[in-house]
C-alpha cells in the first residue's frame, strides 16, 4: 500500500516519509527541490522531481507506483514573504492543489492528508484555538492554506474523496540529526545560524500585546508532527472517517524570547538578541488545542521544549560540519 508524499524531500516531508515507513506503508516521493534536499530521501524510496502543478506527471507517477493515497506538504510556506509574493503564493499552494487534486482524480486515488496551517486563523480574540475558532487568515499564506482545505473538501463532495486537514504552526527540532531545517524564515535555523557564527540573533517585533512583547507560538516537535500525519493515512486507509480538519497545538504558547532563552540554555552559548521590526503577516498569538486530534489520531506532544532545541542544535552541527 503506497502513499504519495508531495514535498517529501523537505524538512517536514522526510519526516512524514520515515513516519509512513514505520507504520508499513510505502511511500513515493514528489518534489521540485525547489527548498527540499534529494539526500533526505531515503534511497530505497522512489523520487520523482516534478511541480505539483504537472498534472500528467502526477497522475502517471501514482498509476505506476500505485498509489492509494496522498499526503500534500508540497507548497509556499513562508507567511511573512506572502505579502510580497502573493501571486507566487496563490500559484504554488492553491493552482498546485488543484492540479494535484486533477491528477489524483484521473489515476482515481481517493485519500488525502493535507497538510494546513493555524495561518488560517490570523490572529484569533481567543486564548486557546480550537476547530470551531472562525478562519480569518492575515497574509497570502493563510489564505492560500484555507482556499487548499476549501479545493479538498469541494473535490471530497464531488468524488467521495477521503480526507483531513491538519492545521499546525511553529515546527521545530529533528528526528534525526541528518534532517534539517533549512528555511532562511523560519526562527530555529535563524537563532542557529547566529549562534554558530557569534551573531546576535534577531527577534522580529518587541511591541506586541503579549507578556514579553514578541510573538508567542505553539512549537511542535517534526517528529511529532510526522506521526499524526502518518497516522492520519493509516486511518483513512483502514476506512475510518475523519474530522475535515484537526489542530494540532500543545496547548501552551511560547514567546521568542523564551525561546532565545532556551538556546542559551541548551547551547551554552550567551545570546544578546538585538530588536528588530515586525514582519509583515505575523499574528501576534497563536496556541491551539489539539484535544480532538489526541482523541481522534493518538497526537500528542512528547518532547520538551529543550528537547526540540537540542535535537535542532545536534542537526545544525551536523549539517554545519558537512560543510
Amino acid at each position: 500500500m503506497t502513499w504519495l508524499v508531495t514535498g517529501g524531500a523537505g524538512y517536514i516531508g522526510a519526516h512524514v516519509v520515515r513516519a509512513l515507513r514505520g507504520t508499513g506503508l510505502g511511500c513515493v516521493v514528489v518534489d521540485d527541490l525547489s527548498t527540499g534536499h534529494r539526500e533526505f530521501v531515503p534511497d530505497d524510496v522512489p523520487f520523482v522531481q516534478c511541480s505539483v502543478v504537472e498534472t500528467g506527471r502526477l497522475a502517471a507517477t501514482m498509476a505506476e507506483h500505485e498509489v492509494v493515497g496522498v499526503v500534500h506538504l508540497a507548497g509556499f510556506k513562508y507567511a511573512g514573504v506572502s505579502v510580497s509574493r502573493p501571486l507566487h503564493t496563490y500559484e504554488q499552494n492553491v493552482t498546485g492543489t488543484a492540479h494535484l487534486l486533477a491528477a489524483m482524480a484521473q489515476a482515481q486515488v481517493a485519500a488525502m492528508v493535507f497538510s494546513s496551517s493555524a495561518a488560517v486563523y490570523g490572529t484569533p480574540d481567543v486564548d486557546l484555538v480550537t476547530e470551531n475558532t472562525p478562519p480569518a487568515p492575515e497574509s497570502p499564506y493563510g489564505q492560500s492554506k484555507l482556499v487548499g482545505e476549501w479545493l479538498v473538501a469541494a473535490q471530497a463532495r464531488a468524488t467521495g474523496l477521503v480526507h483531513t486537514s491538519l492545521r499546525y504552526f511553529n515546527v521545530v527540532g529533528s528526528g534525526s540529526p541528518a534532517l534539517y531545517d533549512s528555511s532562511p524564515h523560519n526562527l530555529f535555523p535563524l537563532v542557529m545560524d547566529a549562534v554558530a557564527a557569534g551573531r546576535a540573533p534577531a527577534v522580529f517585533g518587541t511591541d506586541y500585546p503579549t507578556p514579553d512583547g514578541t510573538c508567542v507560538r505553539d512549537y511542535l516537535h517534526v517528529a511529532d508532527l510526522a506521526a499524526t500525519h502518518a497516522a492520519a493515512a493509516t486511518a483513512l486507509a483502514a476506512g475510518r472517517t475523519l474530522a475535515p480538519v484537526y489542530n494540532l497545538g500543545s496547548g501552551d504558547g511560547t514567546s521568542v524570547r523564551q525561546i532565545m532563552a532556551a538556546v542559551a540554555r541548551v547551547t551554552g552559548h550567551e545570546l544578546a538578541p538585538v530588536d528588530a521590526p515586525r514582519r509583515p503577516g505575523d499574528p501576534a498569538r497563536i496556541v491551539a488545542s489539539g484535544a480532538l486530534a489526541a482523541a481522534d489520531l493518538g497526537w500528542a506532544t512528547t518532547r520538551t521544549l529543550d528537547d526540540m532545541v537540542a535535537s535542532a542544535w545536534a542537526a545544525h552541527t551536523q549539517v554545519s560540519a558537512g560543510r
